[in-house]
C-alpha cells in the first residue's frame, strides 16, 4: 500500500467516528426538540452535515485509491448512513490498515514473497 492510499484510508477512518457521534447527537436533539423547548437541531444538523460531506469525500477518495470492490465500497457508504455505522467502519478500517502494515513489514524483511 502506498502512502497516498494509506493517507486516504486514515482520513476516512478519522472522520468516521466523529460523524457517527454527530449523527447520534442529532437524533437526540431531534427528540428533545419535539419533547421540550430545547432546539439544537439547526446547529447539530450543520455540524453533522459537514462531517457527512467530509466522510463521503474521503470515502470516494479511499475507494478510488485502495481499489476496493463495489461491495466493499458500498459497505462503507451504507455504514455512513446508519446511526452507529461509523464506529464499525472505523474499527474495520483500523484493522485493515494494521494488516497492511504487518504485510508490508513482512515483505520488507523478506519473510513473505508477494
Amino acid at each position: 500500500m502506498d502512502i497516498k492510499t494509506a493517507t486516504a484510508i486514515r482520513r476516512l477512518r478519522l472522520v468516521s467516528a466523529p460523524e457517527a457521534v454527530s449523527f447520534l447527537i442529532l437524533l437526540v436533539c431531534s427528540v428533545l426538540k419535539r419533547t421540550t423547548d430545547f432546539n439544537a437541531v439547526p446547529v447539530m444538523g450543520a455540524v453533522h452535515g459537514v462531517l457527512f460531506i467530509l466522510y463521503v469525500i474521503f470515502w470516494a477518495d479511499a475507494w478510488n485509491r485502495a481499489k476496493w470492490s463495489a461491495g466493499t465500497g458500498l459497505l462503507y457508504f451504507v455504514l455512513s448512513v446508519l446511526p452507529t455505522g461509523g464506529f464499525f467502519a472505523e474499527r474495520k478500517l483500523r484493522r485493515a490498515s494494521e494488516d497492511a502494515v504487518i504485510a508490508a513489514r513482512a515483505r520488507q524483511e523478506g519473510a513473505v514473497k508477494a
